[in-house]
């Protein structure tokens, strides 16, 4: 998709991200629940967190977070197929529900027919990860470690079916070694696990792990994107090491059940270019990867 002359590809998915500040439009009063099917601390409760507070104070209502880890997202994508179509329980889409619909042999849901999608939220770039006294200092170290010593090297993921967790499998199958997928429930676990030295290797987004760069606490490798990131210009992308095929980028986007009237989905739409250019909702996005 050609981008807009003003704004490069980038700041026009980051502005993309701040319709869900109008998500309350669709119910009139009292709380309105986002449903979060992963982990408090990572990318995904990180994004609907930088956004709850401003959508709080511009409708004067309460917007509550409400974190539903599992496998494949299910267990909060449930609670909201389930939930009266009524604007009050939204839910913050990954590419974990298109993986779960063909991981999985029967979903307490319909993936296509029990959600109603309001918008795209993001979409945010992985990048591996190793300890900042780690001796990998590369992806070719990684590399010839991992061919020297098969089935030693350890790579932590969140939940199996994630993003992270399918693009370390795809790693593992275009460089062709032996390694150990580890997978974690959260990102803070991953952060953990990285730090003690209890893994080699991490595959997680971007975005909340900048603090750990910026603090040295950790080192990327490289990014899975044709480009590099804009805050970490030292860092190589997986196509400049010859690995064109790993491009891989996780998405976020909003919904709600089945039934949504058509009248909340129109204002929802509308609220895009009446917020889209908030300097301030584009900044935290910015500073989220």
């Amino acid at each position: 998709m050609t981008p807009a002359p003003e704004l490069d590809p980038v700041r026009r998915r980051l502005l993309a991200g701040a319709l869900l500040v109008a998500l309350p439009v669709a119910a009139a009063d009292g709380a309105i629940t986002l449903v979060v099917p992963f982990a408090p601390g990572g990318i995904a409760d990180l994004t609907a967190r930088a956004v709850a507070k401003e959508m709080s104070a511009a409708l004067k209502q309460p917007i509550v977070v409400d974190n539903k880890p599992s496998a494949g997202a299910i267990v909060g994508s449930q609670q909201v197929a389930r939930a009266a179509p009524d604007g009050y329980t939204l839910l913050l889409m990954s590419n974990a529900n298109a993986v779960s619909a063909g991981l999985f042999r029967k979903l307490p849901f319909d993936a296509l027919n029990d959600f109603a999608p309001i918008t795209t939220l993001g979409f945010f770039d992985l990048a591996l990860f190793v300890a900042a006294d780690s001796p990998l200092k590369t992806v070719d170290h990684l590399l010839i470690r991992a061919r020297a010593q098969p089935g030693k090297l350890t790579i932590g993921t969140i939940s199996a079916g994630s993003t992270q967790h399918l693009a370390a499998e795809y790693f593992k199958s275009l460089s062709g070694i032996d390694a150990v997928i580890v997978p974690y429930k959260g990102t803070p676990a991953v952060i953990t696990a990285l730090r003690s030295g209890e893994i080699d290797v991490g595959f997680e987004i971007l975005g909340p792990m900048l603090g750990q760069l910026q603090g040295k606490v950790l080192r990327a490798l490289a990014v899975t994107s044709d480009r590099r990131f804009a805050l970490l210009p030292e860092v190589p992308t997986v196509v400049e090491l010859g690995l064109p095929q790993l491009v891989a980028e996780n998405d976020f986007g909003v919904s709600g059940p089945a039934g949504l009237p058509k009248d909340v989905t129109d204002k929802l739409a509308k609220a895009l270019a009446d917020i889209g250019a908030d300097p301030a909702i584009v900044k935290k996005f910015e500073e989220l990867g």
